[in-house]
């Protein structure tokens, strides 16, 4: 797997790939509480947090979620087009609402250098 990526970009032309628009079809969001937002502030609005969570995901719109690995917040991949439909998401939940969690929004797609291999056209069967 780790091969995958180098053979890929090695046999596309660059400019083809830098010339195409990634499609985006999620949001990843890492969310992260802030510095100097201790444990009690935070769990004193998880009730809250965790209800609304809960309830964007019944409603399709966090595709998938996590636990960091560090233990420091949680990654969600939001169901959005763009950044500004993700962030509006992020925005209305309770730790956001409270201003104790820092989010960075990464929009993601579908890899790239595999449009340039199928010729830039739909998969054939």
């Amino acid at each position: 797997m780790k091969l995958l990526f180098p053979l890929l970009m090695s046999v596309l032309p660059v400019a083809s790939v830098a010339q195409s628009q990634p499609k985006t079809t999620e949001v990843m969001v890492i969310l992260t509480a802030k510095q100097g937002v201790t444990r009690p502030q935070i769990m004193n609005v998880m009730p809250a947090e965790i209800r609304a969570t809960v309830k964007l995901y019944l409603d399709g719109k966090i595709r998938q979620w996590y636990s960091r690995g560090d233990g420091r917040g949680v990654i969600l991949f939001i169901d959005a087009k763009t950044v500004d439909e993700a962030q509006a998401l992020i925005d209305a939940m309770p730790l956001s609402k409270e201003n104790l969690m820092d989010h960075e929004f990464i929009p993601v797609g579908p890899l790239m250098p595999l449009a340039g291999l199928m010729g830039g056209g739909p998969a054939q069967d």
